[in-house]
């Protein structure tokens, strides 16, 4: 019988899901007190910022986000005249969307929190725990990217 029960605290996918979500709520205090966005428009700003012009589509597969998620993300920053859509010269369908002046300025902004909040949080691992992490971490990605 005991095999029939899943200890979810335990299920390493759980705790995986778990350990991001917390880390994600902590840095969002950051954004959200400076500019008032959401995890996914600063999932948004993030990858404008990152990458410059990208279509919403490829904004969701960067960001693993769902579309409608996207589509509000990319209206708020638009409203606050963040970001310009444009649409494409081949297929109207499709817009490139790209950060404006004020919109770089906010992520530019942020960059040095984002770096300061990942340094403090590693700070409170040991060099082995970080070099632990980092090798779990990329043998993970890569044996999902090959399935």
């Amino acid at each position: 019988m005991e095999s029939d029960i899943l200890a979810l605290e335990s299920f390493l996918p759980y705790r995986l899901y778990r350990l991001a979500d917390t880390v994600s709520r902590e840095f969002s205090r950051i954004y959200k007190e400076r500019h008032g966005l959401t995890r996914p428009e600063w999932r948004t700003l993030s990858g404008l910022g990152e990458r410059g012009t990208m279509t919403a589509t490829e904004l969701g597969e960067q960001s693993a986000m769902h579309k409608t998620k996207v589509s509000r993300a990319v209206a708020e920053l638009e409203r606050r005249r963040w970001l310009t859509r444009t649409p494409d010269e081949n297929d109207r369908r499709v817009e490139h969307l790209m950060l404006t002046k004020a919109g770089l300025a906010a992520y530019r902004e942020m960059v040095p929190l984002a770096k300061a909040f990942e340094r403090e949080l590693v700070a409170r691992l040991s060099e082995e725990e970080r070099a632990a992490i980092a090798m779990g971490v990329a043998a993970l990605e890569e044996a999902l990217s090959s399935s």
